[in-house]
């Protein structure tokens, strides 16, 4: 019989490996495991906890799923879903994720605009005693991107 294909044998993980693999830290693996979104593999009387290489790519989704914005609880219900029969209640997610974004979005097209009559202001009134973006920031209502008063 041919010895199994170097790729089919896979050698159990310590955390710190599969911390390096999947370039993450172990106190982050630890949280995760703690979240749930990590399974906890059993420890061997006086061993050490062994991981396999699934955990990797589930540490890689998660850490995947963070970069487009979803939540760790977020992410618990896409962890749910991927065995990826579930495409259309994933897509779902994604579209609501897509839309917080776009308002987020359109928020911080807000705060450029109002920044940049700040700063504007600051330029157009060069000689007064008082700056008129601390002017504005003063007399902001708070939630609310501050005007520079002009006049």
């Amino acid at each position: 019989m041919p010895p199994a294909p170097l790729h089919a044998i896979e050698k159990p993980l310590t955390i710190g490996a599969l911390a390096h693999k999947a370039s993450v830290g172990i106190e982050t693996i630890r949280f995760y495991q703690r979240k749930g979104l990590l399974s906890l593999p059993a420890k061997p009387l006086g061993g050490i906890r062994h991981y396999q290489l699934g955990d990797v790519a589930r540490l890689k989704f998660i850490k995947s799923a963070q970069n487009l914005g979803f939540s760790l609880d977020e992410i618990m219900g896409l962890l749910r879903l991927s065995d990826g029969t579930h495409c259309a209640e994933a897509s779902a997610m994604a579209e609501q994720k897509r839309q917080i974004v776009r308002e987020k979005i359109w928020q911080l097209q807000q705060m450029e605009a109002a920044l940049t009559t700040l700063i504007q202001a600051c330029f157009e009134r060069p000689d007064t005693m008082s700056c008129p973006l601390i002017a504005a920031l003063h007399s902001a209502t708070p939630g609310k991107a501050p005007h520079a008063h002009l006049g």
